[in-house]
């Protein structure tokens, strides 16, 4: 699980390499947060990244429990005094945990909502919220809508197309007028639930975070 150390700058550069062109539309809305929330909310989505891998990486249930336990631990010390596992993602989640004081069994729920996936369906409103106040606590963003819309979002993010994925959005979408700005980056990739082309994604997320609207 371990890779080559990296300093601090080479970690988030790897980080936002990752989520570029993993997780490119969330990586869109990224970009509209102020520092330091930006690197933190990318750290959180490599982490994610890495989590939902788990399934793809190896389909022996053993051998994905035995990673998810990895990241557990690495979890534990990153948010503690000392220095993190010599992991690129580690790293830049240790800065982001010790800046925004996110606790560890937050994080530790979101590997937990992973772990279901390994023989069954992934739980999607688990999953979706756990990520989506981990993201609100790097943004500052406590309010009720803010959470009520971030969790819609995040869990519409993991379904298909349907009925139950176009509740969550318009549910989300209800609370416009409500929300805290300081929520938008993660709220903006709604827009790509939608029928938007790529070319015209980031024009489309500047201008729906120009009006507020997502």
């Amino acid at each position: 699980m371990s890779d080559a150390y990296l300093a601090p700058a080479a970690s988030h550069r790897y980080v936002l390499d990752l989520v570029r062109s993993a997780d490119r539309d969330r990586f869109l809305g990224a970009l509209f947060a102020p520092e330091p929330a930006r690197t933190d909310l990318l750290a959180l989505l490599a982490f994610n990244h890495e989590l939902a891998r788990t399934r793809t990486v190896t389909r022996e249930p053993m051998l994905a429990r035995i990673r998810l336990e990895w990241w557990r631990e690495a979890v534990v010390e990153a948010a503690g005094a000392g220095k993190p596992r010599a992991q690129p993602i580690v790293e830049s989640l240790s800065e982001t945990i010790r800046r925004s004081s996110l606790r560890p069994q937050d994080l530790i729920a979101l590997i937990d909502a992973r772990e279901e996936e390994i023989e069954g369906p992934l739980d999607v409103l688990r999953a979706g919220h756990a990520l989506a106040d981990l993201e609100l606590s790097v943004l500052g963003a406590g309010d009720e809508p803010s959470r009520r819309a971030a969790r819609a979002v995040a869990a519409a993010w993991l379904m298909g197309e349907g009925p139950e994925r176009d509740a969550l959005l318009a549910e989300a979408r209800a609370l416009r007028r409500e929300v805290d700005a300081a929520s938008l980056p993660i709220l903006l990739p709604a827009l790509s639930l939608g029928d938007i082309g790529a070319w015209r994604k980031p024009l489309a997320y500047w201008w729906a975070a120009k009006r507020g609207r997502y």
